[in-house]
């Protein structure tokens, strides 16, 4: 048969899954559950019986109750935060030094995969086995304990990944340890810090169970004022606390990747 008298062939179409298809499901979960949510509290922030208005937030500010928690929430946090730190960059920089360190942060890795509750409830037993009365100082033995790893866990990785050349150079230029230390080692390792900071200080000012378990009925925090707004029906004046801190978390988030995402081995030196 002649070339130009052959029926045409058409080729079907090949069926071909690009990457940007898996991220459809991940898009539709944010869509879901954080922009949604995030839309709603900013509709009921400013809806006051029915009507758009801003009463919800002069209720806030005129009640010094709120300001005061939200104070006493802060300082409880940046306590702990600071516990946290002096505690888990020494044994960060420990574990480090250690030839099978990252085997030995599994031990600070395993109680992150036991319950929140029950580790809380655990610890109140055993404040109440010792006799020890529940307070703010319980709290915040409470919020070291739970979030120590999170502050280990950054800082060790950052402390590893750093240059071992920079740590010999200093010693061929005649450092001892201690200048090695706080020359070289601790502000390669500020990402890291600055990552711990954020993950302990944003949970702790936030968190309402640890008070309550705890507590003892004499500590509470900003988390338990949310809480409590939305059980007694108080949408607007929770919406507007919530709305608070999602800004403490997206400073914090800024604040991580603008001085913390400078290297991936650390930050630079003094």
């Amino acid at each position: 048969m002649p070339k130009s008298l052959s029926p045409a062939i058409k080729r079907k179409p090949v069926f071909k899954i690009s990457r940007k298809v898996f991220s459809y499901p991940y898009m539709l979960v944010l869509m879901l559950f954080v922009i949604v949510p995030t839309a709603m509290l900013l509709i009921n922030a400013f809806i006051y019986d029915g009507e758009a208005s801003g009463e919800n937030f002069l209720l806030f500010f005129q009640n010094t109750v709120y300001t005061d928690i939200l104070a006493n929430s802060l300082l409880v946090g940046l306590l702990s935060t600071i516990i946290c730190l002096v505690i888990g960059y020494p044994v960060a920089y420990l574990l480090s030094k250690f030839k099978h360190g990252q085997m030995l942060m599994m031990i600070f890795a395993i109680p992150m995969w036991i319950n929140f509750l029950i580790k809380t409830r655990s610890l109140a037993s055993i404040f109440e086995w010792l006799g020890m009365d529940l307070g703010a100082v319980s709290v915040i033995i409470g919020m070291v304990y739970i979030f120590l790893p999170m502050m280990i866990m950054p800082i060790h990785t950052t402390i590893s990944n750093i240059d071992k050349s920079y740590v010999e150079a200093a010693r061929d230029l005649g450092a001892d340890g201690i200048t090695v230390l706080f020359k070289v080692i601790l502000p390669l390792s500020v990402p890291g810090i600055i990552s711990g900071i954020t993950m302990v200080f944003i949970p702790t000012i936030s968190s309402f169970a640890i008070t309550t378990y705890l507590g003892g009925g004499e500590v509470e925090l900003f988390g338990d004022v949310i809480y409590n707004a939305y059980n007694h029906d108080l949408y607007g004046v929770g919406s507007v606390m919530s709305l608070f801190m999602l800004v403490f978390v997206l400073v914090a988030s800024f604040a991580a990747n603008r001085f913390g995402g400078e290297n991936e081995k650390g930050g630079s030196l003094l």
